[in-house]
């Protein structure tokens, strides 16, 4: 079951349960769409990853199944992030 993280892990957008903005990769990192889309350009920079958007659990499994209360917030040098970005960008994900 997916955690449902609260926050972008790069820059610290709110990201609740019902957010449509928020994009995971296969670990579960989590990230809005234009932190994953427009500044890792897809590539998730823990795992070089993709990004898909991450769905919304419905509220009636909200009490037994809450959303996390954990924030992760490990902003990114984006000097850093954008060679691993320029590696992976072009190389479709099911062959990274």
């Amino acid at each position: 079951m997916l955690e449902i993280r609260p926050n972008c892990e790069h820059c610290n957008k709110e990201l609740p349960n019902t957010s449509t903005e928020a994009m995971i990769c296969t670990f579960e990192c989590t990230y809005c769409k234009t932190c994953a889309l427009e500044v890792f350009e897809n590539v998730c920079p823990n795992c070089t990853g993709n990004f898909v958007e991450r769905p919304i659990r419905p509220s009636k499994f909200m009490g037994k199944h809450p959303a996390s209360t954990k924030r992760i917030f490990k902003p990114k040098d984006l000097v850093i992030e954008k060679v691993n970005t320029e590696k992976y960008k072009n190389i479709n994900p099911k062959e990274r």
